[in-house]
């Protein structure tokens, strides 16, 4: 069995590092996958957009203000990452503002970060900007189908995604409109979408939870650090926590 599915089917709460190990060193970095692989997490997340000239790169804000230096570099505010070529983006420092050890930390590529992180976990892919076929096309050449996971708030690329590889295990995330909570309603509209996991915020119901399994969906909580929290969600029902603490949690859901 592929690796996401194995995963899928396993009857205890999976860990998940949000933005790899994003509480001990710079997210959506390297270093962060690499020691979110030494937690034991079962998946690593990870967020991607694509730069100017087309190339998948990882990060989470559309801006690249907060997590580079880019505005004491380029003097101006509010770059967006796909306004830039890739070539400039890796001349970027993204590990700096976390703390002096991961100075001259790269904006890595999503190749780059994929290679890391599947050496010992599986992926969670979260796309925040960019086409559905480039995506499909990196899964197909690189072997990457249900060896990784892929999650968006934007049910009509998952529309887009499953079209073009429909064996793909996707992740609705949400709340999306105005209906925070987790509705039978929520979890209907995941099925219908194909997709495997409903991907969620803390505002759950046992009522929602026991229709997305009833649907045959697995639902994940982001993002959550509190110990206790996690345990009380997974006493609920739930099938996985997003964490930026993965090593803790683990240690409390055993």
């Amino acid at each position: 069995m592929a690796p996401a599915l194995h995963l899928l089917d396993l009857k205890r709460p999976l860990v998940i590092a949000h933005r790899g190990d994003s509480a001990a060193a710079p997210e959506n970095t390297l270093p962060a996958f690499a020691q979110a692989l030494t937690t034991g997490a079962d998946l690593v997340e990870l967020d991607y957009h694509h730069s100017r000239d087309g190339v998948p790169v990882v990060m989470h804000d559309h801006t690249l203000d907060r997590t580079t230096d880019a505005v004491a570099r380029w003097g101006r505010n509010e770059v967006l990452v796909a306004d830039t070529d890739v070539a400039d983006l890796q001349t970027l420092d993204a590990g700096a503002w976390f703390g002096p050890t991961f100075a001259g930390t790269r904006v890595p590529l999503l190749t780059e970060a994929l290679a890391t992180i599947q050496r010992g976990s599986v992926t969670l892919i979260e796309r925040k900007a960019g086409d559905a076929a480039t995506c499909a096309r990196l899964l197909r050449e690189r072997g990457l189908i249900n060896q990784v996971v892929v999650q968006s708030f934007d049910w009509d690329f998952l529309r887009a995604l499953r079209a073009l590889v429909p064996e793909q295990a996707l992740g609705a995330l949400g709340p999306t409109g105005t209906e925070k909570a987790l509705s039978p309603a929520h979890a209907e509209a995941v099925v219908q979408l194909g997709a495997k996991i409903i991907v969620w915020s803390e505002t759950v119901t046992p009522e929602g939870i026991r229709a997305a399994h009833a649907g045959g969906l697995k639902v994940w909580i982001y993002t959550i650090d509190d110990p206790e929290k996690a345990r009380a969600l997974v006493s609920l029902g739930v099938d996985g926590i997003i964490t930026n603490k993965p090593a803790p949690i683990r240690t409390a859901l055993k």
